[in-house]
């Protein structure tokens, strides 16, 4: 397949950051937050739904054992990544990436309103400091969806007033690490967060309230410019964005006047609403990309039957190809592939996903486009949120049965061969900032 790739030297320049995504509560194990709270509640009555959620899957009788369980949908002992930090460290390294995504829970370290826990504050300082040890840029993302439950007692993001908590957790974060890092993502898909959670209301809290989605979504807004400007004060040589849930949104009949407008709709609603709000207030746009939507009639979705990856999603991985054109047409700063995947637990998806991926990057930036680096979801096989264990999108599978070993997919050892070959091959010049 070598033969796909296109013959351009330098496309990829030398500082470009080669990299994988996880998320503290979906790989630490042992957190105790709003999430972990909700998982516990809920676990029984998402098992008995599984069929109802799952039951169209073409993979249904795989997964039907795993689904009805509600262990499932429990994350526990995770897959202890908080204790096995640095064999997964060395995992990176043996993949030749150059750049890890992760998360510091705020649970963790402010378990109680107001009171600190030096303990965890000095683990995060022991994890930074490992992936610097290995030549690992350590890039953070502040907030990952979950938070104490002291802080969702209160009402969490649906009071303004709240605002002024998250703010103190940012400076906490700041005063500790800004000075180890050079790259910050404040907030993870605030868009996903206040929709699923308040107007769809399929993630916690489950509410289908879209005033309190509206107020949600804006004290977001606010949060994400409290915390750049705290962050630059304690370090203002720091890169600050957002990792946006993006999606390709195209129309199903291009040129029908309905679908054509049905998309420029969705494309402002999900795609550009924050990110216009925000755009003062970012030196680079986080971008997650895992499906592209088809739009027929009014707001009505209408994907292609196939190819469709384990978890049901559309797969064209190539989508992210004019995504990235219109995202640097309207913002013209540079971006960051803050998470990419796909959930493919035979491995038969993967390496044309990420082979169509480098693709499309290389096409979008010998157009101009600036991209800083390229994170794929996920280092490790995790807990997906409401869907539980059974999806794999990890580089890394981890055996939860047997002492949680790790075993590097095929897949992963191609687009590790690749990543050094893109290297060896581009290391002629530095990026523009």
């Amino acid at each position: 397949m070598e033969e796909n790739f296109p013959k351009i030297k330098n496309i990829f320049p030398k500082d470009f950051m080669w990299g994988a995504s996880t998320a503290a509560h979906q790989v630490e194990g042992g957190n105790v937050n709003q999430w972990s709270a909700w998982e516990l509640a809920h676990a029984s009555e998402l098992a008995k739904d599984a069929h109802h959620r799952y039951g169209h899957l073409e993979n249904w009788h795989e997964i039907k054992k795993q689904a009805e369980d509600p262990n499932n949908y429990v994350s526990g002992v995770a897959v202890k990544h908080y204790e096995l930090y640095e064999q997964d460290f060395d995992l990176v390294n043996e993949l030749n990436l150059d750049s890890f995504r992760f998360g510091i829970e705020w649970s963790r370290i402010e378990p109680e309103e107001g009171v600190w826990d030096e303990g965890e504050i000095e683990h995060y300082h022991r994890y930074i400091a490992a992936l610097k040890k290995r030549g690992i840029e350590p890039v953070l993302n502040v907030w990952h969806w979950t938070m104490p439950t002291w802080f969702t007692d209160r009402g969490g993001f649906t009071h303004h007033s709240n605002i002024k908590f998250f703010d103190r957790f940012v400076k906490k974060i700041a005063d500790e690490y800004s000075h180890d890092l050079k790259y910050v993502i404040t907030l993870n898909e605030p868009n996903v967060y206040a929709t699923f959670g308040y107007l769809v209301g399929i993630h916690p809290p489950t509410e289908k309230k879209p005033l309190k989605f509206t107020w949600v979504y804006w004290n977001l807004i606010v949060a994400h410019k409290h915390s750049y400007k705290i962050l630059k004060r304690a370090n203002p040589k720091i890169r600050i964005g957002v990792a946006a849930q993006l999606a390709n949104i195209q129309a199903k009949r291009p040129h029908n006047l309905i679908d054509e407008t049905a998309t420029k709709i969705m494309r402002y609603l999900w795609n550009w609403w924050f990110l216009i709000r925000t755009r003062k207030y970012q030196d680079f746009i986080g971008l997650n990309y895992y499906y592209t939507d088809y739009y027929k009639g009014l707001l009505v979705r209408e994907n292609p039957e196939l190819p469709k990856s384990d978890i049901g999603w559309y797969m064209e991985p190539e989508g992210v190809y004019p995504l990235l054109l219109r995202v640097w047409s309207r913002y013209k700063k540079p971006i960051i592939i803050t998470e990419n995947g796909v959930a493919d637990s035979h491995d038969e998806y993967r390496r044309w996903w990420v082979e169509e991926t480098i693709i499309a990057m290389e096409r979008a930036m010998s157009e101009g486009v600036v991209i800083k680096g390229y994170f794929h979801w996920s280092l490790l096989d995790n807990f997906e949120w409401r869907d539980g264990w059974w999806p794999k999108f990890g580089l890394v599978e981890v055996d939860r049965e047997h002492g949680m070993k790790r075993t590097i997919r095929p897949s992963s050892n191609w687009f590790g061969e690749k990543v050094l070959e893109i290297k060896n091959r581009g290391r002629g010049h530095e990026s523009i900032d």
